[in-house]
């Protein structure tokens, strides 16, 4: 069995159940992936696959060590490749992998990356309460005291300050499969999951067991 896929965001949506109770689900387009490499520890039986997305368009822009690895493989050229855990011998170079290795009410961890806002302060950044917008205090959006005027003098490391917002990568677990579509490479999962739509995240089993 393989940890999980790589997928595709494609956006949201909401699905009403038998009661109807509306639940809001993100929909994902995991797979199909193949294998490009098998790799082991050592003696350990913790061992990874390498996983190449498969996708329509055409990959450009392959390097020649990197055409030369895939060429090795056997498989076309991928522009996404992630490394996932495995625990199944029976995995060969050359095997593709499907969303059918989810099932349906089963817990999944989604890895992606969160939207980037950009440069930002205080106030949006860090939910600062700021001063007040009256009689000239100047004390608008601003951060405040950072620092000390003594002994030592600087500003701690850790400091909450503006700064770059967002882009970095995010894992949100414990998500809910609503729905496995196999004929479409697709699984809606329950809630939210970091990125913008089209953004490449990772879905993961959340009962793997890493042995």
């Amino acid at each position: 069995m393989i940890q999980g896929l790589i997928g595709k965001k494609i956006g949201m949506t909401q699905l009403f159940d038998d009661d109807g109770r509306v639940h809001p689900v993100t929909v994902i387009q995991a797979g199909p992936c193949v294998v490009v490499q098998k790799k082991s520890n050592g003696t350990e039986p913790r061992r990874k696959v390498q996983l190449g997305l498969v996708e329509d368009r055409k990959t450009k822009g392959i390097t020649r060590p990197l055409k030369g690895h895939f060429d090795k493989a056997g498989v076309p050229p991928t522009k996404i490749l992630r490394e996932v855990f495995a625990d199944d011998d029976q995995i060969s170079v050359g095997d593709t992998v499907k969303v059918d290795i989810f099932e349906e009410q089963e817990t999944v961890n989604v890895v992606g990356t969160t939207k980037g806002k950009g440069f930002q302060g205080v106030v949006k950044r860090w939910n600062f309460a700021g001063g007040r917008a009256t009689h000239g205090s100047m004390f608008h959006r601003r951060p405040g005291s950072t620092g000390m005027c003594a002994y030592p003098g600087e500003v701690h490391k850790g400091k909450k300050m503006p700064g770059r917002m967002g882009g970095k990568r995010k894992t949100v677990k414990g998500l809910r499969v609503v729905r496995v579509d196999a004929a479409n490479n697709l699984i809606l999962v329950h809630g939210a999951v970091p990125g913008f739509n089209g953004n490449y995240v990772m879905v993961l089993k959340d009962s793997f067991k890493r042995r």
